[in-house]
């Protein structure tokens, strides 16, 4: 067997057959449970009975970025390869929260955190030519009937004290 630690974002778009996504970055989804939760057990937010559980990998780049969207489900981030993510998370309450995706736990990286239901996050890769491969599992799953893309001016006047990061990564 050949180990080989210098993976490319190409490298793993092609091998792990990873497409666009509509937030930005590459994914593909892994597993979707077969167990079913039904609308009656589920939050409002919810707009109809969802999988237990969904998984993806998913691929960001430098110079592009995961925009600020918000799900109904919480969402657990697990680090694989490549440099640091930062995810920039803003709860309901309005406090944002800038977490750090990675392996140098010494550093105040975590190799996986969550996400919780209802907040705005965004993230990107802040390292020049870097990249990096997480994955991310939802649960109960994730369907974009959930969805929810932010829209820079309805985010901006909700949260001004973040209308800098807002800006920056919303499409």
């Amino acid at each position: 067997m050949i180990l080989n630690h210098n993976h490319s974002a190409e490298y793993w778009r092609e091998h792990l057959q990873l497409t666009s996504h509509v937030e930005g970055g590459s994914f593909r989804e892994t597993y979707r449970a077969a167990l079913k939760v039904p609308t009656s057990v589920l939050p409002s937010a919810f707009k109809g009975e969802r999988n237990a559980s969904t998984g993806i990998y998913f691929l960001l780049e430098y110079g592009d970025f995961s925009a600020f969207h918000r799900i109904a489900a919480d969402e657990m981030w697990h680090f694989y390869d490549g440099y640091t993510l930062t995810i920039y998370e803003i709860k309901p309450e309005g406090a944002l929260v800038v977490h750090q995706l990675g392996k140098h736990v010494h550093l105040g990286e975590r190799p996986q955190l969550v996400i919780s239901a209802g907040s705005w996050f965004a993230s990107r890769v802040e390292v020049e030519d870097g990249y990096t491969l997480v994955g991310c599992t939802v649960a109960p799953g994730f369907d974009f009937a959930d969805f929810e893309l932010g829209d820079r001016g309805v985010l901006q006047k909700e949260y001004p004290a973040h209308a800098g990061i807002i800006g920056e990564l919303t499409r």
